[in-house]
């Protein structure tokens, strides 16, 4: 397996690059320190070495460094995954069109809920899930899901049918893991059977 192989993620086989280039070390401070050339001189170089999945939340604040780096490649060739703490259905609509502002594109390939970490969280951010879903049948979305901050919600979201793609954190030291590995491991399973795409 190479970091820049080509795969299909989840039931809407959004195709990406097995290894994202993330803009988010330390909530993305690291990367804002390169600045908006700097970053996009980093994710281009990703680019031309076939890594076209690039991760971005609206928290690590690096939207408008990957719009630079949009300037630059062709649109339809990149994968941009982004993040939102949205909850109601205003707050994502609103939140939607700022992304797509931001980011300078029309459509946005993946968007997450960002750092789910109760077990209740589909009660708690049903609005914004009902905003996502809508928003992947008129294909301003193509795919959403979670990025999960806790082994109760990673279990949810197993489970729950509106999550299309799940970011769990996982490693094999066990590094910030919500779990122990094989744990983790054991709930991504019954998702991945449950045709959930997954994204560590």
């Amino acid at each position: 397996r190479q970091a820049n192989d080509v795969v299909h993620l989840g039931p809407d086989k959004i195709r990406l690059a097995r290894l994202a280039v993330g803009t988010g070390t330390r909530g993305g401070s690291l990367q804002r320190k390169l600045g908006v050339p700097g970053l996009a001189d980093l994710l281009q170089f990703g680019y031309d070495q076939g890594l076209f999945f690039w991760d971005t939340a609206d928290a690590y604040q690096t939207h408008p460094h990957v719009r630079e780096a949009l300037k630059r490649v062709p649109r339809e060739k990149v994968t941009i995954l982004t993040k939102t703490w949205a909850r109601t259905v205003e707050q994502m609509r609103t939140t939607l069109d700022r992304f797509r502002q931001e980011l300078g594109t029309d459509y946005l390939d993946i968007v997450l809920l960002h750092a789910v970490q109760t077990p209740t969280w589909p009660e708690e951010r049903k609005g914004a899930m009902e905003v996502l879903a809508e928003a992947r049948e008129k294909g301003t979305v193509r795919t959403h899901g979670v990025s999960i901050h806790s082994l109760e919600a990673l279990q949810t979201a197993a489970k729950t049918p509106w999550v299309r793609v799940e970011l769990a954190r996982i490693n094999p030291a066990g590094m910030l893991m919500d779990s122990d590995p094989s744990t983790v491991v054991q709930v991504l399973r019954q998702a991945k059977a449950a045709g959930k795409g997954i994204i560590g």
